[in-house]
């Protein structure tokens, strides 16, 4: 697609394979020639395989710092000056891959720089003040510290966003963010599902299922507590995370914790649970859409990227307050109202997310831009 076109594709870091790193999956399947940049690479080799095809990271001089490995946002300061150090003066095309920094690299006035942006800057910007609270910085010299350091980050992201010459978001819940902050429309083209990966099963089993990492903003201890509540009803909770504990205090004996599963036991569950519920406020969601590959409904928080993966009625329902008491309510609407979702339309719907989708409207946008050079 991009012969004779010399790219370079801009990811914030590597040190995990999440959604971010799908869609830089995706970016290179589209164009295997690009040279990959990031302030850090610590990928496993089976996952640098999976995600950049084995390909070598040009890494800032964060990567060289001793502690960066264990834990590199304490270095958020230097992001910055990091980024800007690449010299990419030589590229026609720059495609940056952006929830962080990375749209803040450097270029000029011949280059065509593309930012498909997962989100601005969310601890400098809708989270700050929850980052703030879960960080015990909200006061003393540390907290000072902190709340400077992010309003400098601010006023460098804004300034950052002006080097940007087309912005792609993942969501119009994200477009919407970035108008907000930056002043700048952005199109919409949703991130790749892998949706073959998930197959299609009619055959519902009586129990519930909520799978994610086990972090605050996921709510996780929030569903366990509505199921509390609801001594008939299973729930499965798979995931593992910094708030295990915490959520197995609170798991009555309707409960079943399995803590980290392996994907083939994960996608078993998901295809035999009667719904997904999901309490988290996503810029997007994939795990929902893998959740409704498989033909089973989602019971969703009616806010962020699930209001536009979720069709209220067909394939989940919602409930608008991140609470025990709706979230029980939710369930017991979705008991009464079961026959009308049906797994083979649930799935159809969710094809609409696909990975190859995905690379077929990434290309189609990267050629627009590149013929009106």
């Amino acid at each position: 697609m991009l012969k004779n076109i010399k790219s370079a594709l801009v990811q914030d870091w590597f040190y995990t394979n999440g959604g971010a790193e799908k869609c830089v999956q995706s970016f290179i399947n589209i164009n295997p020639d690009f040279d990959v940049y990031a302030l850090i690479d610590f990928l496993s080799t089976e996952d640098r395989h999976e995600i950049i095809n084995g390909k070598d990271v040009n890494t800032s001089f964060i990567q060289k710092i001793p502690t960066a490995k264990s834990n590199h946002r304490k270095f958020l300061p230097l992001y910055p000056l990091a980024i800007e150090q690449f010299d990419l003066s030589t590229y026609d095309l720059i495609l940056s891959s952006s929830s962080s920094v990375a749209k803040g690299v450097l270029t000029h006035s011949n280059q065509l720089h593309i930012c498909y942006c997962h989100s601005p800057m969310r601890y400098a910007w809708d989270l700050y003040h929850q980052y703030l609270r879960e960080a015990n910085l909200t006061s003393g010299l540390k907290g000072w510290f902190a709340k400077y350091i992010l309003h400098q980050m601010r006023i460098w992201d804004v300034a950052a966003s002006n080097r940007v010459d087309h912005f792609i978001a993942n969501s119009n819940y994200i477009a919407k963010r970035i108008a907000k902050v930056y002043n700048r429309q952005a199109d919409v083209i949703y991130p790749p599902v892998n949706t073959q990966a998930f197959e299609l099963n009619e055959q519902k089993e009586d129990f519930y299922l909520i799978a994610s990492r086990m972090v605050p903003y996921k709510k996780i201890d929030v569903v366990v507590e509505a199921f509390a509540l609801m001594p008939d009803k299973r729930l499965v909770v798979i995931g593992d995370g910094p708030d295990f504990n915490k959520i197995k205090a609170k798991a009555t004996k309707n409960i079943d914790l399995l803590g980290y599963q392996p994907f083939s036991v994960l996608k078993e569950y998901m295809q035999k649970a009667k719904a997904f519920v999901f309490a988290a406020e996503e810029d997007f969601g994939i795990v929902p859409v893998e959740a409704q590959a498989c033909g089973t409904p989602v019971i969703a928080y009616g806010k962020g990227g699930s209001k536009e993966t979720i069709v209220s009625g067909k394939t989940g329902i919602f409930f608008y307050s991140q609470l025990p008491v709706p979230i029980k309510e939710a369930v017991l609407k979705f008991e009464k109202d079961s026959d009308s979702f049906i797994p083979s339309e649930i799935r159809k719907h969710a094809i609409k997310f696909s990975t190859q989708r995905f690379e077929d409207e990434i290309t189609l946008f990267i050629k627009q831009k590149i013929e009106l050079l």
